[in-house]
């Protein structure tokens, strides 16, 4: 008698598989309940200290600090990235799954998938509390739309860093502490809380060009209505250099194996 051939799920009912259960346990861990209050802290933290001051500077802060917020929030959901990838290397989940059928980058597809609804979420969530402070979309649906894509597009290509990060790392404590110090370096010493004016000139240079800066100022511009080649070019250019180096991290991470 002839045998039936075994059944062997494909790569996409794996990453279906893969992904659903990582949602189930974000849900269960409470991680998208974080997502959600996670922009809050940030809205309330950032918003209310500095608000009078630069009201007196003619700015209107909820629309100035609006991207900060956003990028503060998607470089969250990228820590939690790591720390996912970390606990998954540290339990052996990742190495069990390297001596499974699973199609060659499953489980970091899945973990990039989880990670891309935890944004959409935060996303959200920051977007309704910017709201409320008075932040508007001035310019209409398309650039509004343009506002999420690069949003999501920064927190994707993190979160492929971020990963590669916590999976190289033999612990989820370290990483996060690892890549929080950056995030804050970074955050501060930009233009999403203040014009680059109110730094001293010595690190103008700095301030203006590095990444963050670069995005502030291009979503800013988007929510505004006056977004132009010059201020979306050097954004573009940073997710594309970050892209070509973080996304091959992520790959050769995930699929190398573990000492």
């Amino acid at each position: 008698m002839q045998r039936k051939p075994r059944f062997e799920p494909s790569g996409f009912v794996q990453w279906q598989v893969l992904t659903a259960r990582t949602i189930r346990t974000m849900v269960r861990k409470g991680e998208l309940l974080v997502a959600v209050i996670a922009p809050l802290i940030f809205t309330i933290g950032f918003y209310l200290p500095l608000k009078f001051v630069m009201q007196f500077q003619g700015i209107d802060y909820a629309q100035f600090l609006m991207p900060i917020i956003v990028l503060q929030a998607m470089a969250f959901t990228a820590i939690s990235s790591a720390q996912r990838a970390s606990t998954e290397a540290m339990n052996g989940l990742s190495t069990r799954l390297k001596t499974m059928p699973v199609a060659i980058g499953a489980p970091l597809m899945a973990r990039m998938s989880s990670a891309f609804i935890r944004s959409v979420a935060t996303l959200t969530a920051a977007l309704a509390y910017g709201h409320v402070i008075g932040f508007r979309f001035s310019a209409g649906y398309a650039q509004a739309l343009m506002f999420c894509a690069m949003a999501l597009a920064i927190s994707t290509v993190l979160s492929f860093g971020a990963d590669a990060i916590g999976t190289l790392s033999k612990s989820p404590e370290a990483t996060s502490q690892a890549l929080t110090l950056p995030q804050l370096i970074l955050g501060m010493a930009s233009t999403g809380f203040v014009p680059e004016t109110g730094f001293p000139e010595w690190i103008r240079p700095f301030v203006r060009n590095q990444p963050i800066s670069q995005f502030s100022a291009a979503m800013r511009d988007m929510a505004e209505g006056t977004l132009s080649f010059s201020v979306i070019l050097p954004a573009l250019m940073w997710i594309l250099g970050l892209t070509l180096v973080l996304i091959p991290l992520a790959l050769w991470a995930s699929l190398r194996r573990r000492e």
